[in-house]
């Protein structure tokens, strides 16, 4: 963060400088929403949720060598030589500082959204647009409306171009994180069911994206899958130009598998009104071809020459968690995808371990949450596809998973095994891990599956 004037911090969050301290030229050099990272120079924002409350923190925080903070209380009992700005609601004040901040830096903006893919198109349009860019990314899960304003908060003088990603689980997320951002280029990578619990319907979950669209800048771009019958329906109705992706024939940016080696890449061939070549991608998945093709288009637009897009395409890396290829003894192959999970992103993983080399292919799935009443059907739902990808084991992990397992075993999954909790899981890893084989471990985020991704790399360690 580059730094600022407790002047400009009170205009910016429209806040009131609580009585007791008059240096309006005091430095803030850093934002801070966790009392146990503070550094001397640090804006304390104590956030509230219905859990916690961060102004529980305050004085601790600022004890820490906090120079001031942000409060939603009056704070009749202060500590000497702080400054105490009192606003209405501390998020939101986090997202004004956010949103005046942006306006400091003439470079632009990438928002990204999307039921699926959302952190992989971040993370390839990241590695291609770093080619000729010092590029910001949005780092880990930081998409809401408290990880995006810090994130922006991370800008300063050394970036040239920011990819930010936009999560949401409810209408008004996307036009409040948008309305922060003002993107340049918005890219929605598809529709899916992700959070459709408490959307209703896919429609609704295509309003709630939709809401990027209107702080998209006037002269600026949207990226839409050409593929998703959803999104097509916006053809002729965006309010800039926009650009329709995928593998169909009707898309002028387009992109194909060529082949892999179910192993650790595979081969697409991008085409687009100036570049036609066969590029390497690093990861697995006929699904890759989306974020690549995507970086391929977003390149072109700031400057990129196709070697230098499919040098860029070559230096991807996942986000930990987001398919992770771990490669063991014993033709071992652990597919850790662990970070989350929908319905559409749990068929694309099983593709990959289908597409796998080994002779055995295991699936370790544990609930997808935030599906409603939909749930039951989506989760037998993927049961069925593992029958049809030639999955040759199953171990279902949770309550909603018994629906994947009734699914698998509808499908003639051979062998399908329920267990009720990660720890009940790792007692049976040892029965289905052998020479030769690919596991793949994914589930929602809250089933914390990581552990059996941990247990697994014990399991297989050599020597």
């Amino acid at each position: 963060m580059e730094t600022i004037t407790l002047s400009e911090l009170l205009k910016a969050v429209n806040g009131r400088l609580l009585d007791g301290f008059d240096r309006l030229d005091t430095p803030v050099f850093q934002v801070e929403t966790d009392s146990r990272s503070i550094h001397p120079g640090t804006l304390f924002i104590p956030l509230v949720g219905e859990r916690f409350d961060g102004h529980v923190y305050l004085n601790s925080a600022l004890e820490g060598g906090a120079a001031g903070c942000l409060t939603a209380r009056e704070q009749e009992c202060r500590l000497p030589g702080k400054y105490y700005v009192k606003v209405d609601d501390t998020e939101k004040a986090l997202g004004r500082l956010a949103a005046w901040y942006r306006d400091r830096f003439p470079i632009p903006f990438i928002g990204v959204t999307g039921s699926v893919g959302k952190t992989t198109v971040k993370d390839m349009l990241a590695a291609v647009l770093g080619v000729k860019y010092k590029v910001l990314k949005t780092e880990g899960n930081h998409n809401n409306n408290v990880g995006l304003p810090l994130t922006l908060l991370n800008l300063d003088s050394r970036y040239e171009l920011a990819v930010l990603e936009m999560g949401m689980d409810k209408f008004g997320e996307i036009n409040y994180l948008a309305g922060i951002v003002r993107p340049d280029v918005g890219i929605i990578t598809n529709i899916g069911d992700a959070h459709i619990e408490r959307l209703g319907s896919r429609e609704n979950i295509l309003k709630a994206k939709c809401e990027l669209l209107p702080h998209i800048q006037k002269d600026g771009l949207v990226m839409l899958n050409g593929d998703d019958p959803l999104l097509l329906r916006l053809r002729d109705k965006t309010p800039v130009p926009a650009v329709f992706f995928g593998q169909g024939e009707g898309c002028v940016y387009r992109a194909q598998v060529t082949g892999g080696d179910g192993v650790s890449h595979i081969h697409c061939r991008i085409t687009t009104p100036v570049m036609d070549r066969e590029v390497k991608i690093p990861a697995l998945g006929e699904h890759m071809v989306y974020p690549a093709l995507i970086a391929a288009v977003v390149g072109e637009r700031f400057g990129l020459t196709p070697d230098q897009i499919e040098r860029g395409i070559g230096q991807f890396v996942p986000t930990r968690m987001r398919m992770n290829i771990l490669h063991r003894g014993s033709g071992i192959t652990i597919l850790d995808d662990t970070y989350n999970a929908n319905p559409q992103s749990m068929r694309a993983a099983v593709s990959v371990l289908a597409d796998s080399q080994s002779s055995y292919k295991v699936a370790i799935l544990g609930d997808m949450l935030e599906l409603g009443p939909f749930a039951p059907a989506l989760h037998a739902g993927v049961g069925e596809y593992l029958g049809e990808a030639g999955v040759g084991c199953l171990v279902a992990v949770g309550q909603l998973a018994e629906h994947i397992a009734q699914g698998a075993r509808d499908s003639g999954v051979p062998v399908v095994i329920c267990c009720r909790n990660s720890e009940e899981a790792k007692a049976v890893l040892p029965q289905v891990v052998r020479p030769d084989c690919t596991v793949l471990v994914k589930a929602s985020r809250g089933m914390r599956l990581e552990e059996l991704t941990a247990r697994l790399l014990e399991l297989t360690a050599e020597g």
